[in-house]
């Protein structure tokens, strides 16, 4: 997968012309040209990394920054005219992760994006094996969590196997009365339609809400979760 690259910097011609020499090296671009537009996008998530200007309309790139991380520890490269070491000092302080001075050499801020994406990628914890994912989903066996894009998702317990055992399983349709067994226990004597109506919750809670069609229906058979 990519990695996806903010540049917010009101200056449409440094702007265009580091995304276009981001965009040869492979990467995905947003921009934003002012302050206010930037923290928005920003705040919504989805990037890897954020080039930043200091001197911007709207909100300065410092008060970005600081408001930025209240909730985010996206890596953050900022990008200004200004080279006194006091200004260098207060973005450093403010959270970001580099520095660099207007006019810079393009090698050199490729070079200082793949030096901050690394200590990203180091500083992270590790990925637990048993951990299953479906796009932002991720659905832990270990720790009967789910999240969508770090948001919690609330699901009973009978919810929980039945999606787990879904996409352990994945490609692999399941028959009602295979996921009744799993789900409920082979000795279950309940409704037949159970299964379904936890299917229709799971989908209420995940399928809908981040609109997504994950779990399908095999009609006269079951259920299955497919490959994104």
């Amino acid at each position: 997968m990519a990695v996806r690259v903010l540049i917010v910097e009101d200056e449409e011609q440094i702007a265009r012309f580091t995304e276009l020499e981001l965009k040869h090296e492979g990467y995905e671009v947003a921009k934003a040209a002012d302050g206010r537009t930037g923290l928005s996008m920003a705040e919504e998530g989805g990037f890897d990394i954020i080039l930043l200007d200091i001197m911007l309309p709207g909100l300065n790139g410092l008060e970005v920054l600081r408001r930025l991380r209240k909730t985010s520890e996206v890596p953050v490269i900022l990008l200004t005219a200004r080279d006194a070491v006091m200004d260098k000092v207060s973005g450093l302080d403010s959270g970001a992760d580099d520095y660099v001075t207007k006019p810079f050499a393009i090698e050199e801020l490729l070079a200082r994006i793949r030096v901050a994406l690394k200590k990203k990628a180091a500083a992270a914890p590790a990925e637990d094996d048993s951990v299953l994912t479906y796009g932002k989903l991720k659905v832990n066996p270990t720790a009967y969590s789910v999240t969508y894009d770090g948001t919690p998702v609330e699901l009973s317990k009978r919810e929980f196997d039945l999606l787990a055992i879904l996409l352990q399983n994945r490609n692999i349709v399941l028959s009602r009365d295979t996921l009744l067994g799993k789900v409920c226990g082979y000795d279950y004597f309940g409704e037949t339609n159970v299964i379904d109506v936890y299917v229709r919750h799971v989908r209420s809670k995940i399928d809908e809400p981040y609109g997504i069609n994950m779990i399908q229906t095999v009609r006269g058979v079951g259920y299955v979760i497919k490959d994104e």
